[in-house]
Protein backbone atom coordinates (compact mmCIF):
# COMPACT_ATOMS: atom_id res chain seq x y z
CA UNK A 1 0.00 0.00 0.00
CA UNK A 2 1.44 3.92 -0.44
CA UNK A 3 3.20 4.81 2.95
CA UNK A 4 2.20 8.22 4.28
CA UNK A 5 4.68 10.52 2.31
CA UNK A 6 2.79 9.05 -1.03
CA UNK A 7 -1.16 9.26 0.78
CA UNK A 8 -0.16 12.65 1.32
CA UNK A 9 1.26 13.81 -1.69
CA UNK A 10 -1.86 12.20 -3.17
CA UNK A 11 -4.26 14.55 -1.28
CA UNK A 12 -2.52 17.63 -2.29
CA UNK A 13 -2.37 16.41 -6.06
CA UNK A 14 1.19 17.03 -6.13
CA UNK A 15 1.88 13.48 -7.98
CA UNK A 16 1.13 14.28 -11.17
CA UNK A 17 4.12 17.01 -11.13
CA UNK A 18 6.38 15.48 -13.43
CA UNK A 19 9.34 16.56 -10.76
CA UNK A 20 7.46 15.48 -7.85
CA UNK A 21 7.28 12.29 -9.84
CA UNK A 22 10.55 11.13 -10.11
CA UNK A 23 11.51 11.71 -6.93
CA UNK A 24 8.59 9.90 -5.25
CA UNK A 25 9.85 6.95 -8.12
CA UNK A 26 13.68 6.99 -7.64
CA UNK A 27 12.28 7.13 -3.11
CA UNK A 28 10.69 3.92 -3.59
CA UNK A 29 13.22 2.20 -6.14
CA UNK A 30 15.77 2.55 -3.14
CA UNK A 31 13.35 1.37 -0.83
CA UNK A 32 13.81 -2.26 0.59
CA UNK A 33 10.35 -3.15 -0.40
CA UNK A 34 11.49 -2.48 -4.27
CA UNK A 35 12.90 -5.90 -4.38
CA UNK A 36 9.42 -7.36 -4.14
CA UNK A 37 8.99 -5.66 -6.69
CA UNK A 38 11.66 -7.00 -9.11
CA UNK A 39 10.63 -10.55 -8.28
CA UNK A 40 7.30 -10.10 -9.11
CA UNK A 41 7.07 -7.92 -12.11
CA UNK A 42 10.12 -10.41 -13.37
CA UNK A 43 7.80 -13.37 -12.13
CA UNK A 44 4.68 -12.17 -14.16
CA UNK A 45 6.60 -10.36 -17.11
CA UNK A 46 9.24 -13.18 -17.99
CA UNK A 47 7.59 -16.00 -16.72
CA UNK A 48 9.95 -16.88 -13.99
CA UNK A 49 7.30 -18.76 -11.66
CA UNK A 50 7.06 -21.11 -13.94
CA UNK A 51 10.27 -22.58 -14.06
CA UNK A 52 9.26 -25.56 -12.20
CA UNK A 53 6.96 -26.41 -15.08
CA UNK A 54 9.04 -29.22 -16.51
CA UNK A 55 12.04 -31.28 -15.67
CA UNK A 56 14.72 -31.58 -17.62
CA UNK A 57 15.63 -35.07 -19.29
CA UNK A 58 18.37 -36.49 -16.91
CA UNK A 59 19.86 -38.77 -20.34
CA UNK A 60 19.73 -35.16 -22.54
CA UNK A 61 20.75 -32.88 -19.68
CA UNK A 62 23.02 -34.48 -16.96
CA UNK A 63 24.57 -31.11 -15.92
CA UNK A 64 20.66 -30.08 -14.81
CA UNK A 65 20.52 -29.34 -11.47
CA UNK A 66 19.05 -27.25 -8.41
CA UNK A 67 21.81 -24.69 -7.99
CA UNK A 68 21.82 -24.30 -11.60
CA UNK A 69 17.63 -23.48 -11.93
CA UNK A 70 17.88 -21.57 -8.82
CA UNK A 71 20.34 -19.36 -10.54
CA UNK A 72 18.97 -19.21 -13.82
CA UNK A 73 15.82 -17.15 -11.48
CA UNK A 74 18.35 -14.62 -9.87
CA UNK A 75 20.03 -14.14 -12.74
CA UNK A 76 17.13 -12.48 -14.66
CA UNK A 77 15.94 -11.00 -11.35
CA UNK A 78 19.72 -9.47 -10.86
CA UNK A 79 19.50 -8.29 -14.57
CA UNK A 80 16.35 -6.18 -14.13
CA UNK A 81 17.55 -4.62 -10.71
CA UNK A 82 20.13 -3.46 -12.49
CA UNK A 83 18.58 -2.03 -15.66
CA UNK A 84 16.34 0.16 -12.60
CA UNK A 85 19.49 0.93 -10.03
CA UNK A 86 22.03 1.98 -13.41
CA UNK A 87 19.08 3.93 -14.95
CA UNK A 88 19.98 1.99 -18.28
CA UNK A 89 18.44 1.91 -21.37
CA UNK A 90 15.15 -0.46 -22.13
CA UNK A 91 17.49 -1.78 -25.16
CA UNK A 92 19.52 -3.51 -22.85
CA UNK A 93 16.72 -5.94 -22.79
CA UNK A 94 17.66 -7.27 -26.00
CA UNK A 95 21.35 -7.47 -25.75
CA UNK A 96 23.53 -5.88 -23.45
CA UNK A 97 27.44 -5.93 -23.24
CA UNK A 98 27.48 -7.41 -19.69
CA UNK A 99 25.52 -10.09 -17.72
CA UNK A 100 24.92 -11.41 -14.02
CA UNK A 101 26.39 -14.19 -12.79
CA UNK A 102 27.20 -16.35 -10.61
CA UNK A 103 30.04 -19.25 -10.57
CA UNK A 104 26.87 -21.74 -11.43
CA UNK A 105 25.94 -19.81 -13.89
CA UNK A 106 28.79 -18.83 -15.95
CA UNK A 107 30.35 -22.15 -15.45
CA UNK A 108 26.60 -22.88 -17.71
CA UNK A 109 27.67 -19.97 -19.86
CA UNK A 110 31.36 -21.30 -20.65
CA UNK A 111 32.20 -17.96 -19.28
CA UNK A 112 35.73 -18.28 -17.21
CA UNK A 113 37.08 -16.27 -14.12
CA UNK A 114 33.67 -16.00 -12.16
CA UNK A 115 34.34 -17.86 -8.49
CA UNK A 116 31.51 -17.87 -5.82
CA UNK A 117 27.46 -17.87 -5.56
CA UNK A 118 27.53 -14.18 -5.46
CA UNK A 119 25.82 -12.54 -8.52
CA UNK A 120 27.93 -9.72 -10.12
CA UNK A 121 27.98 -7.75 -12.77
CA UNK A 122 30.43 -9.55 -15.86
CA UNK A 123 31.73 -7.90 -18.99
CA UNK A 124 30.97 -10.40 -22.11
CA UNK A 125 33.23 -11.01 -25.02
CA UNK A 126 32.54 -8.80 -27.70
CA UNK A 127 30.85 -12.02 -30.03
CA UNK A 128 29.13 -13.78 -26.83
CA UNK A 129 25.90 -15.22 -27.74
CA UNK A 130 24.76 -14.19 -24.20
CA UNK A 131 23.59 -10.85 -23.16
CA UNK A 132 20.09 -9.23 -22.43
CA UNK A 133 17.11 -11.10 -21.51
CA UNK A 134 16.44 -12.84 -24.68
CA UNK A 135 19.65 -15.54 -23.71
CA UNK A 136 19.05 -15.76 -20.06
CA UNK A 137 18.93 -19.51 -19.05
CA UNK A 138 15.36 -19.03 -17.34
CA UNK A 139 13.69 -17.74 -20.13
CA UNK A 140 14.92 -20.43 -22.42
CA UNK A 141 13.91 -23.28 -20.04
CA UNK A 142 10.21 -21.77 -19.61
CA UNK A 143 9.79 -21.24 -23.32
CA UNK A 144 10.33 -25.44 -23.86
CA UNK A 145 9.54 -28.36 -22.47
CA UNK A 146 11.98 -31.32 -20.50
CA UNK A 147 13.27 -32.57 -23.83
CA UNK A 148 12.85 -30.63 -26.47
CA UNK A 149 12.45 -26.77 -27.75
CA UNK A 150 9.84 -25.38 -30.17
CA UNK A 151 10.16 -22.31 -32.28
CA UNK A 152 6.81 -21.97 -32.64
CA UNK A 153 6.71 -21.77 -28.38
CA UNK A 154 9.42 -19.04 -28.20
CA UNK A 155 8.84 -17.09 -31.18
CA UNK A 156 5.27 -16.34 -29.59
CA UNK A 157 6.96 -15.73 -26.59
CA UNK A 158 8.93 -13.17 -28.16
CA UNK A 159 6.73 -11.67 -29.47
CA UNK A 160 4.33 -11.13 -26.89
CA UNK A 161 6.59 -10.55 -23.67
CA UNK A 162 9.20 -8.46 -25.71
CA UNK A 163 7.98 -6.83 -28.98
CA UNK A 164 4.09 -6.07 -27.83
CA UNK A 165 2.63 -8.35 -30.79
CA UNK A 166 1.16 -11.09 -29.37
CA UNK A 167 0.67 -13.55 -32.09
CA UNK A 168 -3.44 -15.05 -33.27
CA UNK A 169 -4.79 -17.97 -31.79
CA UNK A 170 -3.79 -21.21 -34.06
CA UNK A 171 -6.97 -21.84 -35.64
CA UNK A 172 -9.15 -24.68 -34.34
CA UNK A 173 -8.00 -28.20 -35.75
CA UNK A 174 -4.55 -27.29 -36.50
CA UNK A 175 -2.43 -30.01 -35.05
CA UNK A 176 1.07 -29.37 -32.91
CA UNK A 177 4.43 -30.96 -33.93
CA UNK A 178 5.72 -33.93 -31.92
CA UNK A 179 8.96 -33.81 -30.59
CA UNK A 180 11.32 -36.13 -31.73
CA UNK A 181 14.26 -37.53 -28.97
CA UNK A 182 15.69 -40.02 -30.96
CA UNK A 183 17.54 -37.49 -33.01
CA UNK A 184 16.15 -38.60 -36.47
CA UNK A 185 14.66 -35.13 -37.61
CA UNK A 186 15.23 -31.52 -36.69
CA UNK A 187 12.06 -28.88 -35.45
CA UNK A 188 13.02 -26.76 -38.62
CA UNK A 189 12.40 -29.98 -40.70
CA UNK A 190 8.93 -30.82 -38.96
CA UNK A 191 7.94 -27.56 -38.92
CA UNK A 192 8.27 -26.85 -42.85
CA UNK A 193 5.46 -29.35 -43.48
CA UNK A 194 3.78 -27.87 -41.07
CA UNK A 195 4.06 -24.24 -42.58
CA UNK A 196 2.32 -26.15 -46.22
CA UNK A 197 -0.85 -24.30 -45.40
CA UNK A 198 -1.18 -20.51 -46.18
CA UNK A 199 -3.40 -20.39 -42.96
CA UNK A 200 -0.37 -21.33 -41.09
CA UNK A 201 2.23 -19.58 -43.13
CA UNK A 202 1.01 -16.04 -42.66
CA UNK A 203 1.13 -16.51 -38.39
CA UNK A 204 4.92 -18.32 -38.97
CA UNK A 205 6.48 -16.12 -40.83
CA UNK A 206 6.01 -13.88 -37.09
CA UNK A 207 6.66 -16.25 -34.89
CA UNK A 208 9.49 -18.56 -36.39
CA UNK A 209 12.45 -15.99 -36.74
CA UNK A 210 13.06 -15.57 -33.18
CA UNK A 211 12.35 -19.14 -32.23
CA UNK A 212 15.01 -20.05 -34.99
CA UNK A 213 17.32 -17.52 -34.09
CA UNK A 214 16.65 -19.00 -30.37
CA UNK A 215 17.28 -22.53 -31.55
CA UNK A 216 21.00 -22.42 -30.71
CA UNK A 217 20.18 -22.67 -27.13
CA UNK A 218 19.10 -26.16 -25.52
CA UNK A 219 16.12 -26.54 -23.37
CA UNK A 220 18.03 -25.20 -20.35
CA UNK A 221 19.64 -22.25 -21.85
CA UNK A 222 23.09 -24.08 -23.04
CA UNK A 223 24.25 -22.52 -26.11
CA UNK A 224 24.71 -25.70 -28.65
CA UNK A 225 25.76 -26.61 -31.87
CA UNK A 226 23.98 -29.98 -32.44
CA UNK A 227 20.56 -31.30 -30.86
CA UNK A 228 20.98 -34.13 -28.45
CA UNK A 229 20.24 -37.53 -29.17
CA UNK A 230 18.52 -40.47 -27.32
CA UNK A 231 19.33 -42.50 -30.03
CA UNK A 232 22.13 -42.53 -32.83
CA UNK A 233 25.02 -40.07 -32.37
CA UNK A 234 28.25 -39.34 -31.32
CA UNK A 235 29.14 -39.11 -27.53
CA UNK A 236 30.87 -36.47 -25.65
CA UNK A 237 31.80 -34.75 -22.43
CA UNK A 238 29.14 -32.15 -21.17
CA UNK A 239 31.50 -28.86 -21.50
CA UNK A 240 29.00 -26.81 -19.05
CA UNK A 241 29.01 -29.06 -15.94
CA UNK A 242 30.79 -28.25 -12.76
CA UNK A 243 30.96 -32.24 -12.14
CA UNK A 244 33.15 -33.52 -14.98
CA UNK A 245 32.61 -37.34 -17.12
CA UNK A 246 29.14 -36.54 -17.59
CA UNK A 247 28.31 -37.67 -21.55
CA UNK A 248 25.79 -36.85 -24.19
CA UNK A 249 25.02 -38.33 -27.25
CA UNK A 250 24.79 -35.57 -30.24
CA UNK A 251 22.11 -35.62 -32.79
CA UNK A 252 21.76 -33.49 -36.02
CA UNK A 253 23.56 -30.03 -36.53
CA UNK A 254 21.29 -26.89 -35.03
CA UNK A 255 20.67 -24.23 -37.91
CA UNK A 256 19.50 -20.97 -35.95
CA UNK A 257 19.54 -18.75 -38.97
CA UNK A 258 16.45 -17.12 -40.19
CA UNK A 259 14.78 -14.04 -42.14
CA UNK A 260 12.06 -11.29 -40.69
CA UNK A 261 8.82 -11.14 -42.03
CA UNK A 262 10.11 -8.17 -43.95
CA UNK A 263 13.05 -10.22 -45.31
CA UNK A 264 16.01 -9.35 -43.32
CA UNK A 265 18.22 -12.57 -42.94
CA UNK A 266 19.85 -13.09 -40.29
CA UNK A 267 22.71 -16.10 -39.62
CA UNK A 268 22.77 -17.03 -35.97
CA UNK A 269 21.38 -14.76 -32.60
CA UNK A 270 23.53 -12.25 -32.92
CA UNK A 271 22.23 -10.80 -35.61
CA UNK A 272 18.74 -11.59 -34.99
CA UNK A 273 19.56 -8.93 -31.63
CA UNK A 274 20.98 -6.59 -34.01
CA UNK A 275 17.84 -6.13 -36.35
CA UNK A 276 15.51 -5.88 -33.34
CA UNK A 277 18.01 -3.06 -32.06
CA UNK A 278 17.11 -1.28 -35.31
CA UNK A 279 13.80 -0.08 -34.01
CA UNK A 280 14.67 -0.22 -29.93
CA UNK A 281 11.14 1.76 -29.82
CA UNK A 282 8.74 -1.60 -29.92
CA UNK A 283 10.61 -2.75 -26.94
CA UNK A 284 10.41 0.16 -25.35
CA UNK A 285 5.95 0.39 -25.93
CA UNK A 286 6.07 -3.27 -25.17
CA UNK A 287 7.67 -2.53 -21.93
CA UNK A 288 5.77 0.30 -20.98
CA UNK A 289 2.53 -1.40 -21.87
CA UNK A 290 3.41 -4.80 -19.38
CA UNK A 291 4.33 -2.11 -17.03
CA UNK A 292 0.54 -1.11 -17.34
CA UNK A 293 -0.72 -4.12 -16.95
CA UNK A 294 0.94 -5.32 -14.19
CA UNK A 295 0.44 -1.65 -11.95
CA UNK A 296 -2.89 -2.03 -12.45
CA UNK A 297 -3.30 -5.60 -12.10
Amino acid sequence: MPDEELLAGAAKKKLSEPAVLRAQVERMLKSGKAHGFVENFTGQWLDLRSIDATTPDKKLYPEADELLKVSMVQESEAFFAELLNGDLAVANVIHSDFAMLNSRLAAHYEIPGVNGEQFRKVKLPAESPRGGVLTQAAVLKVTANGTTTSPVLRGAWVLKRLLGRPPAPPPPGIGSIEPDTRGATTVREQLAKHRDSETCASCHREIDPPGFALEAFDVIGGFREHYRSQGEGKMVTVKNALQQRLYVKLGPPVDSTGELSDGQAFANIQEYKRLLLNDPDQVLTALAGILVTYATG
